[in-house]
């Protein structure tokens, strides 16, 4: 049934003749336009349409984790947008190739008009990576001296503001702090945890030392692996090895939190872990898409430039290559598996406890 009293027509609500004419090759001011300068406009103009509504996505979950309670039956919603967030990640990485069909002499044709414009001067993806938690003090060094320096004032401000506000990444962790399963009255989870990651590890060393083709500076290698990971275990239950670990950079979340970050991934199939744990998949799956996207950004740069600077003064590809590997956010969640056990070795829970993480409908 029509809710609308006035007519409502397909350009005129899609603003089409403002989208369709918002492309002005500079290259058309200082004589022949370059033919693949449009391609390279639409492209990147295409990236900020879909920016705005991963940002779209990212305020409406920042809203619901900024509140003291985020319910259950909130976390439906909160899945739905992440992945949607997810499936335009998906899309971007696929776009890249697009802009791959343009070969680099026909960049080289209207490249050298563009400076000193930039993709540092995207507001909107510098929004997106502060929102999600990648902060000044987190970014590499070249980020964190030239971050703002080729911004215009108005942006400059709005930009350090918001570095301010909370991020998806802290507000996660407080709500991951408030999980109400890290005590469990008389039984030690803990403890039984401990015991059973040390037999595992107690096993993997006995196969590295039970290996005879193994040549021995390679095997003390893996043994000393064995070791260092024996040491993130017991950090993990001991506040002043972990806080020590947290300064070296081995972990950014809390302790508190890393830890029901933990028991909801070693029992995920407990019903009321499901979207918990979907959430945790999520982030860790948005992380890696911005990942494959610097990678892929990186690949494109250098495939384009060689080894010239960027319009923006940077290093080209050697910088993209460095912020792929540095600038990750949920990290601590893609190191999950290493603290992970097999479902057979599972400590088995009350029941009285399971009983809490399940559903159970009463007839009263």
């Amino acid at each position: 049934m029509q809710k609308n009293q006035k007519p409502c027509y397909y350009g005129d609500y899609l603003q089409l003749d403002k989208l369709l004419n918002a492309q002005a090759p500079e290259s058309a001011h200082y004589g022949a336009e370059a033919h693949d300068e449009t391609l390279f406009i639409i492209v990147h103009q295409v990236y900020e349409l879909w920016f705005k509504q991963i940002l779209h996505e990212l305020k409406s979950v920042l809203a619901v984790f900024s509140a003291e309670e985020v319910k259950d039956e909130q976390l439906t919603g909160i899945v739905h947008k992440l992945k949607r967030v997810i499936s335009i990640q998906q899309l971007l990485n696929q776009q890249i190739a697009v802009m791959e069909t343009m070969t680099p002499q026909d960049f080289m044709s209207f490249r050298d008009y563009l400076v000193p414009a930039s993709g540092f001067q995207s507001v909107q993806f510098k929004m997106l990576e502060i929102g999600l938690g990648l902060k000044s003090d987190y970014r590499i060094d070249f980020d964190k001296n030239s971050f703002y320096t080729r911004l215009n004032d108005k942006d400059r401000t709005f930009l350090q503001a918001l570095e301010h506000q909370p991020s998806l990444f802290e507000l996660i962790e407080k709500w991951l702090e408030r999980m109400p399963f890290l005590e469990f009255g008389d039984f030690s989870f803990w403890q039984l945890y401990q015991e059973a990651t040390s037999s595992m590890l107690d096993q993997d060393e006995a196969i590295v030392r039970g290996i005879e083709q193994l040549a021995e500076p390679e095997r003390q290698q893996q043994l000393a692996e064995i070791d260092k990971t024996r040491h993130k275990f017991a950090a993990l239950l001991d506040s002043s090895a972990y806080q020590e670990l947290q300064q070296q950079g081995a972990f950014r979340l809390s302790q508190r939190a890393m830890l029901s970050a933990l028991f909801i991934s070693l029992y995920q199939e407990e019903p009321v872990f499901n979207l918990p744990f979907q959430l945790l998949t999520c982030l860790t799956e948005i992380d890696e898409n911005l990942t494959i996207w610097r990678y892929k950004h990186a690949m494109m740069v250098q495939r384009m430039l060689g080894t010239k600077i960027g319009t923006g003064g940077s290093s080209g590809h050697d910088y993209l290559k460095r912020t792929t590997e540095k600038n990750r956010i949920f990290t601590d969640l893609f190191h999950m598996a290493t603290f992970l056990l097999p479902k057979s070795a599972l400590p088995a829970l009350p029941q009285q406890l399971k009983k809490r993480l399940g559903f159970y409908f009463s007839g009263e």
